[in-house]
């Protein structure tokens, strides 16, 4: 087992060890935020036939070859055609058809003129311009051919996606399971949020918060417990979590004379892989994994986090986030990063990476970041009041205001505006 590595090297140690989970099959209603584990090909053509981009009149182009500023072009109204209607013969020469969004093209026209260019008087259509072949036309498999690959094993299922979807008259697919992940506390003073805190005992809000980043990443929070400072009380709880993908313990891996977790891992069999990244908060992280308890399955993660609440946190979101990410089959699984601008000078002694909690604001073109306050791993507040994480590295000693530096963003709803933000 390696002790005190960099974060680059526990979140590669931690990537490397993540499976990619197997496959399940979902309604497309229900499919947002999943991983496809199959490519998609289209089984249609999209759109069916050359059809109208706008409600008018379909026309031949060479019909109105004659009008323009010298005079209109006249010519009598055959039929009409509706969205999911069909022509009932082709058009002749020296007539139109009303045509609507969507409807197909009748054999023989080659333009649509839009209503709002055209004036109707009784029987015929009066023209003041001339039309190009394929004005306000949308040609068939414009959108998709036959065979063509739509969406590829390993994307993401948003909103357009699903539109994409149905309109293949796909009605299920394929997508990579969610990974369990059972969540342990521990301590002999943690309570749950209606218990009793007389005494200096305090409400295990790590449990909460650490089932809202599971979710958040895809995952499926399953709940443990509070396990009490001893083995035995820890062991039940482990064992009753290695159904689990994950297993995120927070506190009990630090080296106090409490602090049994790593040892009841190991004595369960669990491989430890490294305990102690460089980087604060959150030095104490454990990270291994048991062996398959089931011939086929990967075998079951397990973090060991601190219990401090934004150490747990802050490593959550290092390690175990992306690690979520990766089991559903995801390819991208980091946050985006940006420069901001700091507003004020940051200090600190070299050795770790620090994670410095942030709110972002916009001045001008530029992006400002500014501490939250009080950085202390027990201080929950200046992380729900940060919009990002601030990457002071190991080897630096001081940031001076007016520095570009790089941040992690956590809440992207940060870089929403109170404008648009381009001319409209």
């Amino acid at each position: 087992m390696r002790e005190g590595i960099s974060v680059a090297e526990a979140q590669a140690h931690v990537l490397e060890a993540a499976p990619i989970l197997g496959a399940e099959t979902l309604s497309v209603r229900a499919a947002e935020g999943r991983v496809l584990a199959e490519p998609v090909d289209s089984t249609r053509v999209l759109p069916p036939a050359d059809c109208s981009a706008m409600d008018g009149y379909a026309v031949r182009a060479a019909d109105l070859a004659a009008a323009g500023p010298g005079g209109e072009v006249a010519l009598p109204l055959a039929y009409e055609v509706s969205a999911g209607g069909v022509a009932p013969r082709p058009l002749e020469p020296g007539e139109v058809a009303r045509i609507f969004t969507g409807a197909p093209l009748p054999p023989g026209a080659d333009a649509v003129v839009i209503q709002e260019l055209v004036e109707t008087d009784g029987p015929r259509v009066l023209f003041g311009s001339r039309a190009e072949r394929g004005d306000h036309i949308r040609r068939a498999g414009e959108d998709l051919a036959m065979g063509d690959r739509v969406l590829e094993a390993g994307q993401t299922i948003g909103p357009a996606q699903v539109g994409v979807l149905a309109s293949l008259g796909r009605s299920v697919l394929s997508v990579h399971r969610r990974p369990r992940v059972a969540l342990l506390s521990g301590g002999d003073e943690l309570v749950e949020p209606d218990g009793d805190i007389a005494g200096g005992r305090i409400v295990s809000s790590n449990s909460y918060t650490l089932a809202a980043q599971t979710r958040a990443a895809g995952g499926e929070p399953l709940y443990l417990g509070i396990a009490r400072d001893d083995p035995a009380a820890i062991e039940a709880r482990l064992r009753a979590g290695l159904h689990a993908d994950v297993i995120v313990s927070s506190a009990g891996v630090s080296v106090g004379d409490h602090d049994h977790v790593r040892s009841v891992l190991e004595s369960l069999g669990c491989r430890l892989e490294f305990w102690g990244v460089r980087m604060k908060p959150g030095y104490p992280v454990a990270f291994g994994r048991f062996a398959a308890q089931t011939p086929g399955s990967p075998g079951t993660l397990v973090f060991g986090l601190p219990g401090n609440p934004v150490s747990a946190s802050v490593t959550f979101e290092q390690f175990v986030r992306p690690a979520l990410l990766k089991m559903q089959g995801m390819r991208r699984v980091h946050r985006p990063t940006l420069q901001a601008r700091l507003t004020h000078a940051l200090d600190k002694k070299p050795g770790r990476l620090h994670f410095v909690r942030v709110r972002l604001d916009c001045e001008g073109d530029s992006l400002l970041a500014t501490s939250t306050g009080n950085q202390s791993s027990g201080v929950m507040r200046s992380l729900s009041d940060a919009d990002g994480l601030l990457v002071f590295p190991a080897d630096s000693t001081r940031l001076e205001a007016g520095d570009l530096a790089t941040v992690q963003v956590t809440c992207e709803r940060a870089l929403w505006r109170t404008d648009r933000g381009f001319e409209a």
